[in-house]
């Protein structure tokens, strides 16, 4: 798919100076930018659904953990005391 793309002549005299340095193309400097941003877009998209199901979820069943509970949990990892994540409560 071809799509064509301006950028002012700043932004194109950063990249073509980065895509020497790098030895790369400028274009392939683009994509790889594109790219990068498209990805943790998608992942930030992922997190906020994610968060959102989780607040629905408690919303319906009350089940939850207090910070408290799993700051303990986590800073009981790679103790002896290390045990499993506790139980969801209302």
């Amino acid at each position: 798919m071809a799509t064509s793309l301006k950028i002012d002549d700043t932004l194109k005299g950063r990249v073509q100076h980065l895509a020497a340095i790098r030895d790369r193309s400028a274009h392939w400097i683009m994509c790889e930018a594109i790219r990068a941003y498209v990805d943790r877009e998608e992942a930030r998209e992922r997190f906020k659904a994610e968060a959102l199901a989780s607040w629905a979820e408690y919303q319906e069943t009350g089940l939850h953990l207090t910070g408290e509970e799993m700051a303990d949990w986590l800073n009981s990892w790679g103790t002896a005391d290390e045990g499993e994540c506790p139980p969801c409560h209302v």
